[in-house]
């Protein structure tokens, strides 16, 4: 009865480990990107920096949707060794701490934003424009703003809901596969 313990335990670790593994890699780059947005030096981008804020707002995002579209490509050609459901996450969290820096830099501009003071705010703008709900205590009055508002509008209705329909079809897909592995084994067994 000893001897077999430890056999036991150190099975089930390593069946455990590989299932959680990508859970606990997710989470810790998600973590990652909602600290960098609040340690990065965002008050030196905006009007101080215009060029470079735009270029860098340009470049991240680009490269954001460039690495989405390859994602929802993996999932429609339904590549075995992609990890979709990984990738797609932290994607769409960069995307919105990508627009919430935006926002927090533009409204260094004096005219631009009505109510947006925090990196907070920031985020829970982006947060609401995204849901579609706009209550009105943020308001985008300068035309910067109200174009990259536009812009995530834009950004969130192609970019987003395609890789949030990509995941749905990839989950979906994978319990058909396994409710098929599972009849078949049972009409085996």
């Amino acid at each position: 009865m000893r001897g077999g313990w430890p056999a036991v335990r150190s099975r089930v670790v390593r069946v455990g480990w590989p299932a959680v593994r990508p859970w606990v890699v997710r989470a810790g780059a998600a973590a990652g990107v909602v600290v960098a947005y609040f340690l990065l030096p965002l008050d030196h981008l905006g009007p101080q920096r215009p060029v470079l804020s735009w270029l860098l707002f340009a470049l991240i995002l680009t490269v954001v949707a460039v690495l989405l579209l390859r994602q929802i490509r993996h999932v429609l050609v339904d590549r075995p060794d992609s990890r979709p459901g990984m990738v797609l996450s932290l994607l769409i969290v960069l995307s919105v701490h990508v627009f919430s820096a935006t926002y927090y830099a533009l409204a260094k501009q004096p005219g631009e934003f009505t109510g947006l003071h925090t990196r907070v705010d920031a985020l829970y703008f982006t947060v609401v424009t995204l849901a579609t709900v706009g209550y009105g205590d943020i308001t985008p009055r300068g035309q910067s703003a109200r174009i990259i508002t536009v812009l995530q509008i834009a950004y969130s209705f192609v970019f987003l809901t395609a890789a949030a329909t990509a995941l749905t079809q990839r989950m979906r897909d994978m319990v058909v596969r396994r409710t098929d592995r599972d009849r078949d084994r049972d009409r085996a067994g």
